[in-house]
């Protein structure tokens, strides 16, 4: 009998707004780890459309209706350094999607930084799909903000939520 060591992962950010490219990365991150924990970073510097409640919210309503094959998700908020994050709710993977070069340096110094403060955690980078590779959650705030149609790079549900915050309907 296969001994086999249960796989936690956190997939961290500040959701802010939730796009498809990050349910593409919760979708497939789902087979990699046995429960994935969804990451809600409170980042006082980053003036959030929304707020943590209300980006946990949205999370949880888009993942409920992702397929995950009896898979343990839950989303929680963090303000604390990462690796501390994940050690304090048992994780030992951390997920990070990556769209282009310039995220890979910035992922890369940090991958490494999190392994010095703890060597126990692993990063796993997920390249985004390419229909995803050029959405950001600032990009789609900026389109929004212009009235623009963001109806390609977030949920629907999402998006009305978006369009009533931005004032833009």
């Amino acid at each position: 009998m296969v001994n086999r060591r249960t796989h936690t992962g956190v997939y961290p950010g500040t959701f802010d707004p939730l796009t498809n490219g990050h349910l593409d990365i919760i979708q497939r991150a789902l087979p990699i780890v046995d429960r994935l924990i969804i990451a809600v970073a409170v980042n006082k510097e980053k003036s959030p459309l929304f707020g943590v409640n209300e980006r946990i919210d949205m999370i949880e309503t888009e993942v409920a209706t992702l397929k995950s094959n009896n898979k343990s998700m839950i989303v929680r908020s963090f303000e604390e350094l990462l690796v501390n994050f994940a050690s304090s709710v048992g994780a030992n993977v951390i997920i990070r999607g990556l769209r282009a070069v310039s995220d890979f340096e910035y992922e890369f110094q940090m991958a490494g930084t999190n392994a010095r403060l703890d060597p126990t955690i692993e990063t796993v980078f997920l390249m985004t799909s390419d229909r995803h590779q050029f959405t950001s959650s600032q990009l789609v705030k900026e389109i929004a903000g212009l009235g623009g149609d963001i109806s390609e790079f977030v949920p629907p549900k999402v998006a009305k939520r978006i369009i009533k915050q931005s004032g833009k309907n």
